[in-house]
């Protein structure tokens, strides 16, 4: 059953899709009355692809600059450094050039170019005892346009995270004024991504997909939402491989954009699902402390465990997912089964299912236990500091 007692969002952006997009960049720089308009990206688009020369002939005398060090894990420096570098250049706008850190980079840019305040002041408060808390970040926001390197879920979001350098610890930020005026996903911007990097997304695009069939029915537009998404996500992600081929990217692209639109659509984010609000959360802190661990990597280690220690906590969730994953829907070990379907699909990409397979070193798993208590999406509640000693089972289990 439906409900029919909730709020639907809608905010405002161009989306530009297929062979050369990107030639729409100079009109929605000028639609959006920039003229120091400062790209944001990584060396290795930077430096080892055509696309950011592309976009600079494009852009012509409007390019104001570029930051083309923000790292895999959006740290401080490298974001506190990217922010220097576009308050020199008097940007107008941003441009984020990539995938999930630099998204993520972007949008902090824009928030530490607008708020005069220390950055441990902007940031989601987790008081020792009660929820944790977002401040209100209510400067105005630099326009941002996104250019997708790679499919990811941070495309069209509001929320952002960076890394401490020295404590590893994730720095939450949310601004609804950061999300992107635009969004480009352009067959040769898209073609720069490795495999490999492409293959870390597809897997968390579609384990989340698989997730959230859990809960089709929050709403008539939610339910849209997630099963087109799971669609599109399960029908590419086998397609991931050939690295010409643009289309299983598009696909996951719109794939991430709909599970964006759920929570505007009315939907909760990881709200009814314990196995997926552990496995994210753990997720996000497995890779601040491994920086080489990619985050498909961590859902492919973990959520397999995840299901079959909590699972049983949302029996009705749980049926769901079976039916939807054409499994019968009343067996009472539908988690076990259903993680084994899971585990499956990332074997048959070649990713593990255990931390261990990942070179992750156990006496570390403590850190990432700590971390894992502050994760506003996963625990807005804090209903994990009740839940210390089943959550430090779950993570040594999943080793």
């Amino acid at each position: 059953m439906y409900r029919y007692d909730f709020r639907a969002t809608g905010y405002p952006f161009r989306l530009y899709s297929g062979k050369d997009a990107l030639e729409r960049l100079p009109a929605e720089v000028e639609r959006n009355r920039a003229r120091r308009a400062f790209i944001v990206c990584g060396r290795t688009v930077a430096r080892r692809t055509p696309l950011v020369s592309r976009m600079r002939e494009l852009l012509g005398e409007r390019f104001g600059g570029m930051f083309d060090e923000i790292d895999k894990d959006t740290s401080r420096s490298s974001i506190m450094r990217a922010t220097e570098a576009a308050r020199s250049a008097q940007a107008d706008l941003v441009i984020g050039v990539g995938a999930g850190s630099v998204i993520q980079g972007a949008r902090i840019v824009t928030i530490l170019l607008a708020e005069k305040r220390p950055v441990e002041e902007l940031i989601t408060q987790y008081p020792e005892h009660g929820p944790a808390v977002s401040p209100k970040l209510l400067e105005p926001k630099l326009p941002i346009i996104n250019v997708l390197t790679a499919p990811t879920t941070a495309q069209n979001r509001a929320g952002s995270r960076l890394k401490d350098d020295a404590t590893a610890l994730g720095m939450e930020f949310f601004d609804p004024k950061t999300r992107p005026v635009a969004i480009f996903w352009d067959s040769d911007a898209l073609l720069t991504a490795p495999p490999q990097l492409v293959r870390t997304g597809a897997a968390t695009i579609w384990c989340r997909a698989v997730m959230n069939l859990g809960a089709i029915g929050e709403n008539p537009l939610v339910e849209g939402d997630r099963l087109q998404s799971y669609r599109l996500a399960a029908g590419a992600i086998q397609r991931i491989a050939d690295a010409a081929d643009p289309a299983p990217r598009f696909e996951l692209c719109a794939a991430a954009l709909l599970q964006n639109r759920e929570s505007d659509d009315g939907g909760e984010l990881f709200a009814r699902h314990w196995a997926m609000r552990v496995a994210y959360a753990f997720c996000t802190a497995l890779i601040s402390v491994f920086p080489r661990v990619g985050q498909g990597e961590g859902y492919s280690a973990l959520m397999g465990t995840a299901l079959r220690r909590l699972g049983h906590r949302d029996p009705e969730a749980m049926a769901r997912i079976a039916a939807g994953l054409g499994m019968d829907a009343a067996a009472a070990d539908a988690p076990g089964r259903i993680a084994e379907r899971i585990e499956s699909v990332f074997r048959s990409l070649h990713m593990p299912t255990r931390l261990s397979e990942l070179g992750v070193a156990r006496e570390r798993l403590p850190q990432v236990l700590e971390l894992s208590l502050r994760n506003f999406n996963a625990d807005p509640k804090r209903e994990f500091l009740r839940e210390r000693g089943m959550l430090e089972k779950v993570l040594a289990d999943a080793w």
